[in-house]
């Protein structure tokens, strides 16, 4: 099941993953925060954490719910991006919807082989379990 596209997708969700991490610390704290000196909107790159050692691991469970909980992150980076007054907040919102974007179609992608798995096994499961007539 493992080709080179496959490969990349993989390290293109564990890229995207780590820079979406190290682009909500930037914004926060440094480029673009809501109050000077930084905010505390900054720990909103802490949840991101707690997926990545399963992205790593290839764990298609984590996979999977990452991609689903990753797209509240697109949410504000879209929110942000149409409703923050600043360029630079409005450039750091829309940067973070992209890097979810890019998250979100390499996981699918890297899901796409083990998903067709799981569908080819519960036909030939139900084919035993309900034979022909």
């Amino acid at each position: 099941m493992e080709t080179p596209m496959h490969k990349y997708f993989h390290w293109g969700a564990i890229g995207s993953l780590m820079t979406l991490i190290v682009w909500c610390l930037l914004w926060e704290m440094l480029v673009a925060p809501l109050h000077p000196g930084g905010s505390w909107l900054a720990l909103k790159a802490l949840p991101l954490l707690i997926p990545l050692a399963g992205v790593l691991r290839r764990d298609v469970y984590t996979l999977q719910w990452s991609s689903m909980v990753i797209l509240l992150y697109f949410t504000e980076g879209v929110v942000r991006g149409y409703s923050d007054k600043a360029a630079l907040s409005q450039f750091m919102a829309w940067g973070e919807a992209f890097i979810v974007c890019v998250y979100f179609v390499c996981a699918v992608l890297y899901l796409r082989p083990y998903k067709k798995a799981a569908k080819r096994i519960a036909k030939e499961l139900l084919d035993k379990v309900n034979p022909a007539k």
